[in-house]
């Protein structure tokens, strides 16, 4: 086993391109994230097979697949890296006043559509030199976005994480029922049933926890269209008859532009969570800590709004 000493020989720039190859799999794509050309990735390689005495990478078609060995040498190397650039980051201070800091983070698009405005206006009165570099994600593709490093942070309803992941909740994601039409008072069971529904699916799927609260007590909806944002809903509600059941922060920014309005759904929907998750090699980076800090304060916090006069009863005391 190599002891401390033997150390000295090892090359942490080797080390990353290294943990980038076994994420991308192609020498061109670890160039392009590592902003390396690919003569400097090619030679890393070639360092990388003489330190650990084997191929590592083997080339099939388009891909370069990992040995056994490599895949044995990722399992214990990708937990130290974390460590590493935690113990780096401790070091560093973090000004949000004068940093110019970049954050990657992943959104899911309920959450880029009604919470990123006013989370980018709080984040900018106090860091107004940071760029922020928004990719959409939603829970499906969390998790790969974590693990390639392509962001550090991410918000959504979140499902599965990897090992060396952390989460905390934000808050509860209570479902509404949006609506455009004039029709006086709130849907009954039947009414809800009747109606054409609309559904936001980034995967296209049209059977969601709606469907399955109506089969629990033998009842049906007839869904009419999916679409892959909620940026469309306002427009294809509008001057129809369909209904659709979004979270209420959606229902909350969508009805406060008018023309739509929010009410409870006839029917018990379950509740989700809206989830931050984040690295374990940015845990302790100052910048980060404090990006997760305000994420928190802003997004988890039950923020005074004001309510549009169509909405009804039932929605002020689910938000206020």
């Amino acid at each position: 086993m190599m002891n401390r000493n033997d150390l000295r020989r090892a090359d942490i720039n080797l080390l990353v391109v290294f943990e980038s190859m076994m994420h991308e799999r192609n020498v061109s794509r670890v160039g392009e994230k590592l902003f390396l050309g690919q003569p400097t990735i090619s030679s890393a390689l070639g360092r990388l097979r003489l330190m650990f005495d084997d191929p590592l990478f083997v080339r099939s078609g388009r891909s370069m697949e990992p040995t056994s060995r490599a895949e044995e040498i990722f399992s214990r190397l990708s937990p130290a890296l974390d460590s590493i650039a935690a113990a780096l980051s401790r070091c560093q201070a973090f000004d949000p006043a004068s940093s110019e800091a970049t954050f990657h983070i992943g959104l899911s698009d309920d959450v880029e559509y009604a919470l990123l405005p006013v989370l980018l206006r709080r984040l900018r009165s106090e860091a107004p030199n940071m760029a922020l570099v928004v990719r959409r994600a939603d829970h499906w593709q969390m998790s790969q976005m974590l693990i390639s490093g392509e962001i550090s942070l991410g918000i959504s309803q979140t499902l599965e994480l990897p090992a060396n992941a952390r989460r905390k909740g934000l808050r509860p994601i209570r479902p509404m029922l949006l609506r455009a039409d004039g029709q006086p008072g709130e849907l009954g069971l039947d009414e809800f049933c009747r109606r054409p529904h609309a559904v936001v699916s980034s995967m296209g799927n049209v059977i969601d926890d709606s469907d399955r609260a109506l089969g629990l007590i033998g009842r049906q909806r007839k869904v009419v269209l999916a679409v892959p944002q909620f940026s469309a809903l306002p427009m294809l509600l509008a001057d129809s008859d369909m209904i659709a059941i979004v979270p209420d922060y959606v229902a909350l920014a969508m009805s406060g532009s008018g023309g739509l309005r929010a009410e409870f759904a006839p029917l018990e929907l379950p509740q989700q969570e809206l989830s931050m998750v984040w690295r374990a090699a940015t845990h302790n980076d100052p910048g980060e800590r404090w990006l997760r800090a305000r994420c928190s304060a802003f997004l988890g916090e039950q923020t005074e709004v004001q309510i549009h006069p169509a909405m009804n009863r039932s929605f002020i005391s689910a938000v206020a």
